[in-house]
């Protein structure tokens, strides 16, 4: 196998299995929306990085984790609903990202690439990002595995329990920021929700505990990564997009099997 297919099947499946264990808590929280104006602003972070002249990566971090606590402070003025406050400033993210993007005279960048992702152009450098900021966000979440469990059930009855709501609530987005980093260039910007959501939603059908669907949605789209990029080599197909038809392809087949009782 070619070196640079290898590092492609690495990087999707490190991926995947943070990706699977962080999008559980967004399939709990019902957070997909959210999760997606996220990503979204993810492109704001490109344009930072190239104004600060700061790596990317920790560009699109400090973007979303910015953004998320500024969706989170508007959320509590009751003058719009929340889908459509979303609905604006997802979008709004999206076309202010590329509009300053595309204004850098002297700075070529592939805007699909971050649209859609490039997972057969990963580097080592981005192997480095992708297994050590998961590696971060998988300590983060052991750590953090029951308070935000318990803020997953029910905020109200949490904070009287004595959990730190709003510290934990604004963790889980940083963890959420790493994970939308660290796949941009995996399935872009506009993919990455499918690849937080669709392994967890497969994996809920099946654990019985919430360690266990958090490891399902791992496996999941591990396998998802692997059979997408099979199929891209086969067919000639766009990398990124084919791992999510791959991911929707394993959720349409979960639905003829019996669900785990619960």
């Amino acid at each position: 196998m070619d070196d640079f297919l290898l590092r492609a099947l690495a990087a999707a499946v490190g991926v995947s299995l943070v990706a699977g264990a962080v999008g559980c808590f967004i399939v709990w929280r019902r957070m997909a929306y959210f999760g997606d104006a996220l990503s979204h602003s993810a492109l704001l972070g490109v344009a930072l990085g190239l104004i600060l002249g700061i790596d990317l990566n920790v560009g699109i971090v400090i973007a979303c984790t910015l953004f998320a606590i500024f969706l989170v402070a508007l959320q509590r003025q009751r003058t719009l609903a929340s889908d459509t406050l979303l609905g604006i400033l997802a979008h709004s993210a999206l076309a202010i990202g590329i509009i300053v993007i595309a204004s850098f005279e002297t700075v070529r960048i592939d805007l699909l690439s971050y649209l859609f992702g490039d997972i057969l152009a990963v580097d080592g450098r981005d192997l480095v990002w992708i297994y050590g900021g998961g590696a971060i966000v998988i300590a983060a979440l052991a750590f953090l595995w029951r308070w935000l469990l318990a803020l997953s059930v029910d905020e109200d009855l949490a904070r009287v329990d004595g959990v730190p709501v709003d510290a934990v609530r604004l963790a889980l987005m940083f963890l959420i920021a790493t994970v939308i980093a660290a796949a941009v260039k995996i399935v872009g910007v506009l993919l990455i929700t499918s690849l937080l959501i669709i392994p967890a939603a497969t994996a809920r059908r099946f654990a019985r505990t919430p360690e266990q669907m958090a490891l399902l949605a791992g496996g999941i789209g591990a396998l998802a990564s692997v059979l997408g990029l099979a199929g891209s080599a086969q067919w000639d197909t766009p990398t990124g997009p084919t791992i999510v038809v791959a991911a929707t392809t394993l959720f349409a087949l979960s639905l003829l099997a019996p669900a785990a009782r619960h």
